[in-house]
């Protein structure tokens, strides 16, 4: 009852799963965001296309058994991918099973018009993306028309997705290919895909930039979820012996060979940012 007066009650949803309540809202949610319109010179070479991996799933199970509506972050997803249109590439939205893509729609800024503009602009290919399957089978020979992956944020990157073969395959595929990597906040926890069938983790030694944990573990209590995490993902990826390179919910972004991530979604247009620039200086 005192976190129904105070708004730091999860609000319930008609599927029975629980989106984040009015103070968290207040709190994570901006109606703007911070990206910022860079005229980029734009890559016109041939390795133009970045498959974006989103998740088609809506509910995390916390371990309290209460479920968590979630997707994608549009913030993580979206600005990025701004960034990366204005810096010439263009993007091909898969999803583990074709089914559409799930966004945190709670958390879209609804008054940031670049935000929307991308976001209807690739409508399309969000209600009916490619599935991973068909990726692997008609692209694994045309790594040469490819620059990078990308797998956003939100905590419905940890839906199915790290137990994912084809995320798994195509990771590697990545990395046998010399394309870039690119993730954040939630993301990486796709990468724990590339250890199924008792493969070695493929980023073992890496610095990283994620999400922490002591900050899922906090937000139960102004009702951002509905409870603790399954797991903690950066303890996960720090016992595959990742380096991490914060420790707070902060702007941090981090490049290690190919691999660039950044820590949460206030990183996002830094991210959008960096991997532009460091795409165009390594492909031109």
């Amino acid at each position: 009852m005192f976190k129904h007066i105070f708004g730091l009650a999860p609000i319930l949803e008609s599927d029975g799963s629980y989106s984040p309540s009015k103070m968290a809202l207040k709190i994570a949610v901006s109606a703007k965001t911070d990206f910022e319109n860079i005229s980029y010179q734009k890559y016109e070479g041939k390795k133009s296309k970045i498959l974006v991996i989103f998740t088609e799933t809506k509910n995390l199970e916390m371990k309290n058994g209460k479920y968590f509506s979630t997707g994608n972050h549009p913030v993580e997803a979206l600005l990025p991918m701004l960034h990366l249109k204005n810096a010439g590439f263009e993007f091909e939205i898969a999803t583990p099973t074709g089914k559409p893509v799930v966004f945190e729609m709670w958390a879209f800024p609804e008054k940031d018009e670049y935000v929307k503009a991308i976001y209807n602009e690739n409508k399309p290919s969000f209600e009916k993306p490619i599935k991973l399957s068909d990726f692997i089978t008609s692209s694994f020979d045309q790594s040469d028309s490819y620059a990078a992956v990308f797998v956003p944020g939100g905590h419905g990157a940890m839906i199915g997705i790290p137990e994912d073969k084809n995320v798994g395959k195509i990771l590697r595929w990545a990395h046998e290919s010399d394309l870039f990597t690119i993730s954040l906040c939630h993301g990486p926890g796709a990468f724990l895909s590339t250890t199924l069938g008792n493969q070695e983790f493929l980023y073992k030694g890496y610095n990283m930039a994620v999400f922490p944990d002591s900050v899922d573990n906090k937000t139960p209590m102004f009702g951002y979820l509905p409870g603790k995490m399954p797991y903690g993902l950066s303890e996960k990826l720090k016992s595959l012996s990742v380096n991490l390179m914060n420790t707070k919910m902060d702007k941090t972004v981090c490049v290690d060979r190919r691999l660039i991530t950044g820590s949460s979604p206030l990183a996002s247009n830094e991210l959008g940012k960096v991997a532009s620039n460091t795409l165009l200086k390594e492909l031109n």
